[in-house]
């Protein structure tokens, strides 16, 4: 797939990515490195908490959502980051043997006034669980060049 330029999407278009499957062990690591808590960490722990069991950290479900996202390679060619995340919701525990795949759909673009080769792309991105459930939300504003002159 070739990557795709500012002027490439319109408001509106949509992407679905493929799945990645979240094992106990790749929760555990995770939390280890950068969620220690209780509920992510702790089997026994977590049957006590009021999640009921291990869950995985919202910070590895958004980074698994966006990778899911950015290795379909849409972006390849034009991204330069973004200056930031709206509206980030966790909105159901992801557990061990959850199947997640990310919804993305183009909110809006915005070509920059003062620097014409780039702009701004707000996408909406959801991850939905194997069941059909909404698992996270969250609107990225990624910063992308613009489609090269011929």
């Amino acid at each position: 797939m070739h990557g795709k330029f500012l002027d490439d999407f319109t408001p509106g278009q949509t992407f679905t990515t493929g799945g990645i499957t979240l094992t106990e062990a790749e929760i555990i690591d995770f939390a280890w490195r950068y969620d220690p808590q209780p509920f992510h960490l702790d089997s026994g722990a977590a049957e006590r908490s009021p999640y009921g069991g291990l869950i995985a950290s919202g910070f590895q479900t958004l980074a698994l959502c966006f990778r899911l996202f950015i290795q379909r390679g849409e972006l390849a060619e034009s991204s330069l980051g973004s200056p930031g995340i709206d509206e980030l919701r966790w909105l159901a525990p992801v557990r061990p043997g959850d199947t997640l795949h990310t919804c993305i759909e183009v909110l809006e673009l915005r070509p920059s006034k003062s620097k014409p080769d780039r702009g701004i792309a707000r996408f909406r991105y959801q991850a939905v669980n194997q069941r059909g459930e909404a698992v996270l939300g969250f609107i990225v504003n990624h910063l992308l060049l613009r489609r090269p002159a011929a």
